[in-house]
């Protein structure tokens, strides 16, 4: 089905404005015989005249009231059209779904909520807790849309926003190296290390530090996420590497203690992730942006 033209209903519209298609044709800037041959057009396309016409009088027929509404709606929507292209709108409503882990979720992205309803009101967020990997593999198959993590990855079908910095600190429990020092690399053989999954991903920022180092360590705990594997720290259960924000308090209150604090652990910074190519990476900026405002607790 032919549709007609922005053009051929403007000139429709001031026909039916002026009564006059003189009259008409200066306030589209076009002579009459031009003016005349676009409404002829509209009408051999719309298959019904829209006008009746004398030497003096233009009035639009039963089909030309029914079109006008319309016709004005249409060239209404066009505008609407050009002004959100140019910005002029303002931001159109975009509802995200972002992911995060459980820990981090709870201390720093919900009490972000608010704030970000605030400074982005075009912005709606729903969130989805999950581990690292779980969280990267669901923004690559766009079960989610962006996510939150300092999980390593090198897809190419993944890209990031960098956020705030995360520094680590191998960590046990006062007591626990009270009872069984941690002061030597050897002592790890009397020690249970705590970590999220086999492939120790926590721990890899003191092993990648210290490539020449070796652990030996008597058993290894997998809990899979850092919420339990603080709980089991503060226990005695074992040792860990863990986010400085997240025992910040506890190593104030001394109930744990750092593990060979000589040894740095490797830092790694939190990212806005999301999919390579996705047309909505300025929304993911704005977002990141606002984040950082934001820091880590």
């Amino acid at each position: 089905m032919q549709l007609p033209s922005v053009d051929s209903l403007r000139c429709f519209v001031e026909a039916s404005r002026h009564l006059n298609f003189r009259k008409a044709a200066r306030a589209v800037a076009l002579t009459p015989a031009a003016f005349g041959a676009r409404i002829k057009q509209l009408e051999d396309l719309l298959g019904t005249p829209l006008f009746s016409r004398t030497t003096r009088v233009v009035v639009p027929t039963q089909a030309g009231l029914a079109l006008l509404p319309h016709a004005r709606a249409c060239l209404e929507a066009a505008s609407s059209c050009v002004r959100a292209a140019r910005g002029e709108l303002g931001a159109p409503p975009v509802e995200l779904v972002l992911g995060t882990r459980h820990e981090l979720g709870l201390s720093w992205v919900l009490p972000q909520l608010d704030p970000l309803a605030k400074d982005l009101p075009w912005l709606s967020l729903n969130l989805y807790f999950g581990s690292g990997p779980d969280l990267l593999l669901r923004v690559r198959t766009g079960e989610i849309d962006c996510a939150v993590t300092s999980s390593r990855f090198s897809d190419p079908k993944l890209d990031a926003i960098t956020l705030h910095r995360e520094d680590y600190v191998f960590v046990g429990a006062a007591s626990l190296l009270r009872k069984t020092p941690f002061r030597r690399q050897e002592h790890a053989r009397a020690h249970t290390l705590i970590d999220a999954s086999g492939d120790l991903p926590l721990f890899a920022y003191v092993r990648d530090t210290h490539p020449n180092a070796r652990f030996e360590f008597a058993n290894i705990l997998r809990l899979g996420s850092i919420g339990p594997m603080r709980d089991r720290v503060l226990a005695g259960a074992g040792v860990a590497v863990l986010p400085e924000y997240l025992v910040r308090a506890d190593l104030a209150r001394r109930t744990l203690r750092r593990v060979l604090p000589s040894m740095t652990p490797q830092h790694d910074h939190f990212r806005l992730v999301f999919r390579a190519g996705d047309p909505r990476r300025s929304i993911f900026e704005s977002l990141a942006g606002r984040m950082l405002k934001t820091p880590l607790r």
